[in-house]
């Protein structure tokens, strides 16, 4: 293995919202963008009725971030804040940034338009020792892979 393929083990990777580094998570998953496929029907040139494939409009999957639970309140303060409010949603901006061994980063995914649809932490249980683990799940209109 080269040092580059180790860049991108995807094991270290932190979590931006608004320009400030909230946390280190252990699992992310939904960092995905596809388009609707439309089918578009012509007549060629040859006078043959046939259909054609062409992209419509681009779709984000939903991001959803794994950790350890914490005495941080960030997310449940950021939850709180679109629970409460009156008017247009607060809307965040934020970024998946990944990083090598040495902390130095190699890849941002930014995120437009942020929003927590969920939030939870795993079911307790007086027979287990599993550490606990908060769950973020947030929607966006945008994802910038850079």
């Amino acid at each position: 293995m080269t040092d580059h393929d180790q860049e991108f083990q995807g094991a270290f990777f932190a979590v931006e919202i608004d320009g400030v580094n909230l946390a280190f998570f252990t699992g992310c998953t939904g960092l995905s963008m596809e388009f609707e496929v439309m089918e578009h029907p012509y007549v060629n040139a040859a006078g043959t009725k046939t259909t054609t494939k062409i992209p419509g409009r681009a779709k984000y999957g939903e991001v959803v971030l794994k950790r350890g639970l914490t005495p941080d309140t960030a997310l449940s303060d950021w939850f709180k804040e679109v629970v409460d409010a009156a008017g247009a949603t607060p809307y965040k901006t934020g970024s998946i940034v990944v990083m090598d061994r040495t902390m130095a980063e190699v890849a941002r995914f930014s995120l437009l338009n942020m929003w927590p649809s969920k939030l939870s932490v795993s079911d307790l249980s007086a027979s287990s020792d599993e550490v606990m683990v908060e769950e973020l799940t947030m929607q966006h209109e945008l994802i910038d892979w850079t």
